[in-house]
């Protein structure tokens, strides 16, 4: 079931990973109120919601002499909410992807570029207890590309260094398991050796994976400000990288260099095989960005 907590973490997914302005977020959570509300009215669940009750909603704006520039927003707002709930792995299916009208068209991920990567990751030194967990949190990030909110949850009893194997816990309880490649393994075992993770307070009474200064779990927004610090460190413009952009970046590398998709489908934990193609439309663009800088007839 959709919660009052599902569109708080929208709009804060709004502010940090899209970087909207303060009107902006106000009326996409505006409208996803309004929208959550007249489903409650009719007696029906949000995480159930059909194209046709979809439509039903939009008609009846429509009835109500709502202009068309207001409801096409809304219908941005509606579809950029599903699409944030499927990408995180609360619904399995997009209900507005039939939905007629509004639609401004899928913003392709930017993914970093795989030396960018190195760089940043390359930039974190194996200092304090910070510096080795930071370095474990964004391995895990791009050699899984697990969600953020499946990363924070991992826990100890979840690693398995035997058959190099990560459990990760998705919405629902819905679990799988990625694999633990040589460096985030390498890494791992320094941040949980001696003057890493068991030097944060209260690491022994823990059983997260990652923890903050007060030896808690690490939260999202956590993890968002570790990113932003690391990236600013390493000269890379910290308003174009997030936790999903690690998840981007995976998936595109790994298309990029012959993986199936199928098997990145499966790595991401997507339900659908059409929300990783999304990411093969990126390798396809990059294709075609190098060719025609670098063959010599691709030119008039």
């Amino acid at each position: 079931m959709i919660t009052e907590r599902d569109v708080r973490d929208y709009v804060v997914w709004l502010t940090i990973e899209k970087g909207r302005s303060p009107a902006t977020i106000e009326a996409y959570r505006r409208d996803v109120e309004n929208f959550s509300r007249w489903m409650a009215a009719h007696g029906r669940d949000v995480s159930s919601v059909t194209d046709a009750q979809l439509e039903q909603y939009f008609n009846e704006l429509r009835s109500r002499g709502q202009a068309n520039s207001s409801i096409a927003r809304e219908m941005s707002s509606v579809r950029g909410w599903f699409g944030f709930l499927l990408d995180e792995g609360r619904i399995d299916n997009d209900p507005t992807s039939r939905l007629k009208g509004g639609h401004r068209g899928r913003t392709l991920p930017k993914p970093l570029g795989e030396e960018e990567v190195a760089h940043l990751l390359d930039s974190i030194p194996f200092s304090t207890p910070s510096d080795l967990r930071d370095r474990a949190l964004l391995e895990l990030l791009y050699d899984t590309g697990a969600r953020v909110s499946e990363v924070v949850g991992v826990t100890l009893s979840d690693l398995d260094f035997d058959e190099e194997l990560i459990l990760v816990t998705g919405k629902g309880a819905k679990q799988r398991l990625v694999p633990m490649g040589a460096t985030l393994r390498t890494v791992l075992v320094d941040y949980l050796g001696a003057g890493g993770r068991s030097e944060f307070p209260r690491a022994r009474r823990t059983a997260h994976l990652f923890l903050n200064a007060r030896g808690g779990a690490l939260t999202r927004q956590g993890v968002d400000l570790i990113i932003h610090k690391r990236a600013l460190v390493a000269g890379i413009d910290h308003s174009r990288i997030s936790a999903h952009v690690f998840r981007h970046s995976c998936a595109t590398h790994m298309l990029a260099h012959g993986a199936d998709i199928r098997v990145v489908q499966e790595l991401l934990g997507h339900a659908s095989i059409s929300t990783t193609q999304i990411y093969t439309a990126v390798s396809v663009t990059s294709l075609q960005r190098d060719y025609r800088s670098a063959h010599p007839r691709a030119h008039d």
